[in-house]
C-alpha cells in the first residue's frame, strides 16, 4: 500500500512539473514568430512602427498615440496589480483592444490570435526595448 502511494505521489509530481514546464515554455513565446505576426497577420507595424517606436504610417492620425515598445514603458495596468506593462496587461490589451483600457479604439481586440501567437507577439514586443 505504501509503495503504491509513493509511486502515485511521484507520478503526480512528475505530471505537475511537466505541465508547469509546458505552460512556462508556452508563456515565453518565440520572438521570431512574434515578428512575423507583428509585421503580417497582426498588422501591428501599421500603427506601432516597424521597430516599435509608435511611429507607424497610421500613427500620425491617432490620438492617443500608439505605444512605443522601443521605450519599454506601457500605460495600462489591466489587471489591477499596480504594475503597467506586465505580460498579463499585454495579453489583455491584445485580446480585448485598446479602448477597453482607455487607449485608442483603433487598437482592435485580437481574439483571432492563438495563445501561442499572443505569447510570441509579446516576446517580440519585449525584444524591441532599447
Amino acid at each position: 500500500m505504501r509503495r503504491t502511494k509513493t509511486k502515485s505521489s511521484l507520478l503526480f509530481c512528475l505530471l505537475l512539473t511537466g505541465s508547469l514546464g509546458l505552460a512556462g515554455s508556452a508563456a515565453a513565446g518565440d520572438a521570431a514568430a512574434g515578428k512575423a505576426i507583428y509585421d503580417g497577420k497582426g498588422a501591428c507595424a501599421s500603427c506601432h512602427g516597424l521597430k516599435g517606436a509608435g511611429d507607424g504610417a497610421a500613427a500620425a492620425a491617432l490620438n492617443p498615440k500608439p505605444a512605443s515598445f522601443a521605450s519599454g514603458s506601457f500605460r495600462f495596468d489591466t489587471d489591477g496589480d499596480g504594475k503597467t506593462g506586465t505580460d498579463a496587461d499585454l495579453v489583455n490589451v491584445i485580446r480585448h483592444g485598446g479602448a477597453k483600457y482607455g487607449g485608442n479604439p483603433a487598437m482592435p481586440p485580437r481574439a483571432d490570435l492563438s495563445d501561442d501567437e499572443v505569447a510570441s507577439l509579446i516576446a517580440y514586443i519585449r525584444s524591441l526595448k532599447k
